[in-house]
């Protein structure tokens, strides 16, 4: 029982407050655990060589998912949202200021997170009843016991016309049995940004 109160999933929904909220559906591909709801228009990604990355959000709908998280770990984890993807994403794209053809605007928002309950985050890898959880958690790709994790928005339009070509709510944690995401509070839910981020700049390759 602890073990299921303790990892029970805050899946992302259809978030009232974000612009694209009506064009997102169901997810049905494999990946439907970490992105429950997506949009998606025909698009050829080659196409764009450069990207705008929008100020990172902090959602404030009642629909939002952060627990009793205080204001300052929400800042600090959409400062390190902004820091990650724009890593990420400058690596395809050239980073532009303004709309221009073939220029892509991205917009963040973080709209939910938890932290990791520290010392009995760690202790659960290893101990009888946390153990084999995690183990089982780590082959299914699901959350660990008393891990933390982010949901986020990701509404990426053409910069020029203004069309929305993609969005989607994700759920990003770490592999349950990454002993290392254990040590700080919020350093399950950075990690979860860290697989975002990277999860991103494939989807645009």
């Amino acid at each position: 029982m602890a073990g299921v109160t303790g990892c029970s999933s805050t899946a992302p929904v259809k978030y009232t407050g974000l612009e694209s909220s009506s064009r997102l559906s169901a997810n049905a591909g494999d990946d439907s655990d970490r992105i429950p709801f997506r949009y998606s228009a025909p698009v050829d990604w080659k196409k764009y060589g450069k990207v705008i990355i929008e100020p990172v959000s902090i959602y404030q709908g009642s629909d939002g998912q952060f627990n009793d998280m205080d204001q300052a770990d929400r800042r600090h984890l959409a400062d390190y949202m902004q820091q990650k993807f724009g890593q990420e994403l400058t690596t395809r794209f050239q980073s532009a200021t303004s709309p221009s053809p073939n220029t892509l605007r991205l917009k963040l928002t973080l709209t939910g997170a938890d932290t990791t309950t520290q010392f009995a985050g760690t202790v659960t890898k290893f101990d009888l009843a946390g153990g084999p959880y995690n183990i089982v958690q780590s082959i299914r790709g699901g959350r660990g016991m008393l891990s933390g994790y982010v949901n986020y928005a990701v509404e990426i339009h053409d910069a020029e016309t203004g069309e929305l070509l993609l969005a989607y709510v994700a759920e990003q944690y770490p592999n349950a049995m990454n002993i290392g995401a254990t040590f700080g509070s919020l350093s399950a839910a950075e990690t979860g940004i860290d697989k975002g981020a990277e999860e991103l700049l494939k989807k645009l390759q």
